[in-house]
């Protein structure tokens, strides 16, 4: 017999006796659903490069067996892995040889980002899995995930701190790690959905909430795994796109769910966290691009600056020179009541002035920007932001922003402005991964590909300085 051949007999006594072993159905993923040899994990990858590294994070000791239709691919495929050194093997003949028990799927063995925000929002029970070292989970997670490191998944241990009456979603930084550990828990007879693209994608779910006052709409949209927010800001079935993030044919989605034909597009400022989607998104919808005349474009679009007006519907944009998180931010008002501050002031906080190196400049502006513009504002006047923290939660019908009677409030803004600019100066922040890098793909002076955009915005929002 060959040595890597696997009868259905020695299959049964393997899996009867409890011998550690990994059992990996390599067909479609629906023929795994229909029915599945009992502890089997469906191992479908979608390149060879994803195959190659998602075999690097299966334990090298561990036997593995191999289950196709018939047992020609899986034994081509054990044969590789047994040259790079694994205990691999295949079942004789493949599932067709199989007369044993089968076990029928309900859960998906992957699940978008999309999808688990929808079950998230519907309080379903899910249970979050993070694989990812316990590093990587300090730095930057899904609220109320639990961190098992990988590596532990596959101890006899493991199992008891899984729950069995919840659906397991496992996540990693790209989706491999968690593939692997769909692994380990189907050999403890666990079903669970691995987060297709891991964080890397979760950082491209956008969740869209209405706010309708009297005759203006305003749709804010939520980059959930930052906590970046923009808005569709809608009157007569005309919208203006404030801060727009990637994907951007989300926001035609959400435009249209409202009856709103996007017209023009706007960035309040050089963003430093995320790639701006407002050149894509304006080429899509054939809409006007605008920035700040203050700040430096390599990139066609109408230049506007303090004091201009912006016509959509029966409405107007005001623009406000607001500098302080950058030289060049602009903050946009509608009616007097309704102020979209960028990154210049927060629910919870204000705009970190240090991204751009002038620190002390900056923060001196910041404050003056705050105090003699923004607060100037009636005290019941919204002001919606472009970010929130993790733990700030929306108010009751969904929308973050602040007021500015609220915002009078906030810590820092008791200061005087010595004060103001000490304690800014002083406080010190990581930044924002890959922001310089950031900076030049949205000033236009480096190209960059969709399939890039996941990875370079990767990591927590650190546009903020709160108290």
């Amino acid at each position: 017999m060959n040595s890597i051949e696997v009868t259905p007999e020695e299959l049964s006594q393997i899996i009867d006796n409890k011998i550690p072993a990994l059992i990996l159905d390599i067909r479609a993923k629906q023929s795994y659903m229909d029915g599945h040899v009992p502890g089997a994990a469906n191992a479908v990858y979608q390149n060879m490069q994803q195959k190659q590294v998602i075999m690097s994070k299966i334990p090298p000791s561990m036997k593995i067996i191999l289950i196709d239709d018939d047992g020609t691919e899986s034994k081509q495929n054990a044969m590789m892995m047994a040259r790079f050194g694994f205990d691999a093997h295949y079942l004789k003949d493949g599932i067709k040889s199989w007369n044993g028990e089968l076990v029928k799927s309900s859960q998906d063995v992957a699940i978008s980002g999309d999808t688990l925000w929808d079950s998230l929002k519907q309080d379903k029970d899910v249970f979050l899995l993070d694989v990812r070292e316990p590093e990587e989970f300090a730095d930057y997670k899904i609220p109320g995930a639990v961190n098992i490191p990988l590596s532990q998944l596959f101890s006899p241990a493991a199992e008891s701190s899984i729950p069995r009456d919840k659906k397991i979603v496992t996540i990693c930084s790209h989706g491999n790690r968690s593939m692997v550990a769909t692994f380990a828990l189907a050999q403890k007879g666990i079903e669970a959905s691995s987060l297709v693209g891991g964080m890397s994608l979760w950082n491209q779910v956008l969740n869209s909430t209405t706010l309708k006052e009297n005759d203006l709409t305003i749709i804010q949209v939520e980059k959930v795994g930052k906590g970046c927010l923009s808005h569709i800001v809608g009157s007569n079935g005309e919208a203006v796109v404030i801060d727009p993030t990637h994907p951007a044919s989300k926001y035609v989605e959400f435009a249209k769910s409202e009856g709103l034909v996007i017209t023009k597009v706007i960035d309040t400022h050089q963003h430093a966290d995320h790639v701006s989607a407002a050149k894509d998104l304006a080429q899509l919808a054939g809409a006007k691009l605008y920035f700040s005349k203050l700040e430096e474009y390599k990139i066609d679009s109408e230049r506007i600056g303090d004091g201009d007006s912006i016509q959509f519907g029966a409405k107007q944009l005001k623009v406000i020179h607001t500098p302080g998180h950058t030289a060049g931010s602009m903050s946009y008002v509608v009616d007097d009541r309704f102020v979209f501050s960028g990154d210049t002031l927060f629910v919870e906080g204000i705009g970190r002035p240090d991204l751009r190196d002038q620190v002390q400049e900056y923060a001196t502006s910041l404050y003056d920007t705050i105090h003699n513009k923004l607060l100037k504002f009636s005290d019941d006047s919204k002001i919606f932001p472009t970010h929130h923290s993790e733990g700030i939660k929306p108010t009751q019908n969904g929308i973050y922003y602040t007021t500015v009677k609220m915002a009078k409030n906030l810590p820092l803004l008791d200061l005087s402005q010595p004060d103001f600019v000490a304690k800014v100066v002083s406080i010190t922040t990581p930044r924002p991964m890959n922001y310089s890098m950031i900076i030049k793909v949205n000033k236009g002076t480096i190209p960059i590909s969709p399939m890039q955009i996941p990875d370079l915005e990767m990591g927590p929002n650190r546009c903020s300085i709160r108290m």
